[in-house]
């Protein structure tokens, strides 16, 4: 067994920019003087492949490296890859979406190295690119320019073909003759040849790669179809008075390969546009930062090279490379693809930036206190690459029966070949070409993924993060939300505004001991209670006494507290803070949210909080009531005080006292009655109700998004960003079914036609590249009316 060294992940860009890194930190040769076998090796050094890798929580020893394919171009290009990587001893899981041509790979550094697995790709005539590769997006451009040469080029040719081919269908026979007909199909052949030779060079490669492989993928029967009507008339031209002389197909020929060219560029832009939202998140870090020395000097380095604790200076328009604290200096940041904040904020000494935001206006040197993979914006460069590669459950259908599929195309092309054969030997082949066009089934590979991806990259330029794709398709179908109270409906913040105290004791006491246990938990009641008791250990000038207790051993009881041991003196303290139900405290009148501090002999304290309920509360649920849908609130919180924020935000059905177990049981009743039921948590103490929920979200300004168990972060901690997704949702489904029902009307109408003879190459290519067309505009019109339904809308950025 090997031992592999792993070093920390000091940077959570995934760039792999691996050459460059090479260049600055090891000094070898030019990024021109390195061949491809060299650069794969470089990413089997644990250092690089970290750049682009995470541990895997699920599989231990084992990473799960986030890679972008090129060469893709359909559902079955993915099944492909997936059973190639698979097959490579050492790789566990594969997930790749052939709709964003992103895929995870999760693999043991025992067993394989990256570049074994990427040299399993290549072999199958893809290739597998670290994710934000440090040159990939100049390769994107370079490829955009080809395609937009290709398609030119079929553009003029086709043109000028038209017009050669114009007489031969608007003369009587015998008004043109023969040597001017024979003239104008070698003209016709000499301008077919730029379009065979380079604008097919993609369809043609893609052919010759799946039979090398003995595989097959979308570009297989296009490219059949291109090559036989191709042939079929070249030999028409050369013996008119062979068996297929009779008529040549040029300007079919033409027309199908600029249609199929107009069709996949649109495709590519539309895939680009989609993904800019992930683009715009995953290219935020700079690549090197200011340093500040022992001496007070500054040194330009590296961002691998960051570590907790360094001190950098940030100038304007540059990006933070950790999360920190400010030491000098004040300024506005822009946060808004990590948050949704659309305006910029205030930032000034002792306030915490996050890595990814943009500094806007002034200098400031920060003090880093987290990188890497403990970054927020690591954890939400994760999420959105893994809600990249997930699959809807209409998505997965399609891609279970493309291959099959396309084996049924080839058949049904191949029978009516035979069929038609006997009657006219060129019309049988353009038969046959016809349908290998027009039965491709492109659309409704396009139809589901295409209008998701639109979605999910409009809603992250709004502050929601989507982590899984098939969770759009069942908001659209919920007909109940259920709340969670404490930091849903109310604000994070809480004011301690009454102290109840056993004999003996004094509010100071029971307040640090609270605090030095709450600090252990990031819920939004234990943050307060740490704030009030460093507050007034402060004015009381005893905050080092505060900060010198420490609590052990401490757990947190999803919706009940924390517990733990405290060493204050001599004795230890077995404590319990949480509700009054976890603590046995005695009943207490008043409608403010109780907690409780008990420790082994019984009730110690009662710290009664002020909430303030979310000034959009009202206005959401509102909407929500206007959407049809049934509202509910659930809280482990007393009764009295769940009733009071549910009456004041509008929501009639209100419980508290809920233990975690209690909301999962209330939630499966529902569930069991046909309900389809929606939670909306704090993301943390609710996991086990947002589990089990239909659809989940997550308010994700506080919680470690790691650790989230919902299907949706809502990122700036907005309650009115839950309306919008919801009818985003509604109108993604709606455009799903509608590309669905279009291209299963499409292959049904035009199937029967070609078949039957009556519908030419050129048609079958137009109705193809149209199909494909009219499915990605119907789902880029859900990005543009996003920004229409949306007033918080944040534009992309544009940093200096």
């Amino acid at each position: 067994m090997t031992q592999v060294n792993v070093p920390s992940v000091p940077d959570a860009r995934h760039p792999s920019a691996v050459l460059a890194h090479s260049r600055e930190t090891q000094g070898v040769e030019s990024a021109q003087g390195q061949t491809p076998e060299q650069r794969l090796h470089l990413l089997d050094e644990p250092e690089e492949w970290a750049a682009f890798s995470l541990p895997e929580k699920t599989e231990s020893g084992c990473w799960r490296s986030s890679v972008v394919f090129e060469g893709m171009h359909c559902a079955a290009c993915a099944i492909t890859l997936e059973d190639a990587l698979r097959a490579v001893p050492g790789v566990q899981s594969v997930q790749i979406s052939g709709a964003s041509h992103r895929g995870q790979i999760v693999w043991s550094p025992e067993h394989t190295r990256p570049s074994e697995w990427m040299r399993s790709v290549e072999s199958h005539g893809y290739k597998a690119l670290p994710a934000n590769d440090a040159h990939a997006h100049e390769r994107r451009r370079k490829e955009a320019r080809r395609m937009v040469w290709r398609l030119s080029v079929a553009a003029m040719c086709m043109m000028q073909v038209m017009m050669y081919a114009t007489p031969t269908y608007l003369t009587q026979p015998g008004e043109i003759s023969d040597e001017a007909l024979y003239l104008l199909r070698w003209a016709s052949w000499v301008l077919s040849l730029p379009v065979i030779f380079f604008s097919c060079t993609p369809f043609l490669s893609n052919a010759w790669r799946d039979l090398r492989q003995r595989q097959i993928s979308m570009d297989l029967p296009v490219a059949l179809g291109m090559v036989v009507t191709f042939t079929v008339s070249t030999l028409g031209t050369f013996e008119p008075e062979g068996p297929f002389g009779a008529e040549v197909f040029f300007d079919s020929f033409t027309m199908f390969v600029f249609f199929l060219l107009m069709g996949r560029w649109l495709e590519q832009r539309m895939r680009d546009r989609t993904a800019g939202a992930l683009e715009a998140v995953l290219n935020r870090l700079p690549d090197s930062v200011r340093k500040r020395q022992s001496d007070g000097s500054w040194v330009l380095l590296s961002i691998r090279r960051l570590q907790v604790g360094d001190v950098i200076e940030v100038m304007p328009g540059e990006a933070f490379a950790g999360d920190g604290l400010v030491l000098l200096g004040q300024t506005q940041v822009d946060e808004a693809l990590l948050t949704g904040e659309s305006r910029p904020l205030a930032r000034r000494v002792g306030d915490r930036v996050i890595a990814g935001s943009h500094n806007l206006t002034g200098t400031l040197q920060v003090q880093i206190e987290q990188i890497g993979a403990a970054t927020r914006y690591a954890q939400i460069v994760s999420l959105m690459e893994s809600a990249s590669i997930s699959k809807p459950s209409m998505a997965l259908l399609v891609d279970r029966w493309a291959k099959p599929f396309l084996v049924a195309v080839l058949l049904a092309s191949l029978a009516s070949a035979i069929f038609w054969w006997p009657s006219d030997p060129a019309h049988a082949v353009m038969v046959a070409v016809a349908v290998l066009i027009v039965t491709c089934p492109c659309a409704l590979s396009l139809a589901t993924p295409a209008a998701m991806l639109a979605t999910a990259g409009a809603l992250a330029r709004r502050g929601v993060l989507v982590r899984r794709l098939s969770a759009l398709q069942n908001l659209a179908h919920i007909d109940t939300v259920i709340f969670d109270k404490t930091g849903t409906l109310t604000r994070d913040a809480f004011q301690v505004v009454h102290t109840h105290t056993r004999e003996g004791l004094t509010e100071a006491q029971v307040l640090a001991w609270a605090g030095s246990l709450a600090r252990h938990s990031l819920h939004p009641v234990s943050r307060a209670l740490w704030s009030e008791a460093r507050r007034q250990a402060d004015v009381a000038q005893r905050l080092p006494a505060l900060e010198a207790l420490t609590a052990q051993e401490v757990t947190e009881l999803a919706g009940q507290g924390v517990q733990g041991r405290l060493l204050d003196g001599a004795q230890p303290l077995d404590l319990r803070l949480g509700s009054p139900r976890f603590c046995a405290a005695p009943a207490l009148g008043g409608h403010h949210l109780q907690v409780s501090l008990a420790d082994a002999r019984g009730w110690l304290a009662t710290f009664e909080l002020a909430e303030e309920v979310r000034p959009e509360a009202v206005s959401v649920v509102q909407q929500l009531k206007r959407m049809g849908l049934s509202l509910k609130v659930l809280s482990g919180d007393g009764q009295a005080a769940v009733a009071q924020v549910a009456l004041a935000v509008g929501i009639a059905d209100a419980q508290g006292g809920c233990s975690p177990q209690h909301k999962l049981q209330a939630l499966q009743a529902m569930q069991s009655q046909g309900h389809k039921v929606a939670m909306v948590g704090d993301g943390l103490n609710d996991g086990p109700v947002l589990a089990g929920a239909d659809v989940s979200f997550a308010l994700g300004q506080a919680v470690p998004l790691a650790q989230s168990k919902s299907d949706f972060v809502l990122m700036g901690g907005h309650l009115d960003a839950l309306v919008d997704t919801v009818q985003r949702s509604r109108r993604t489904l709606r455009i799903v079914k509608q590309n669905l029902v279009w291209a299963g009307v499409y292959n049904a109408a035009c199937v029967p036609l070609a078949l039957m003879g009556w519908l030419p190459a050129w048609a079958a290519g137009l109705g193809m590249a149209l199909s494909s067309l009219l499915v990605v505009l119907n789902a880029l019109r859900l990005s543009k009316a996003f920004a229409e339904l949306s007033p918080r809308a944040t534009p992309e950025l544009n940093p200096a």
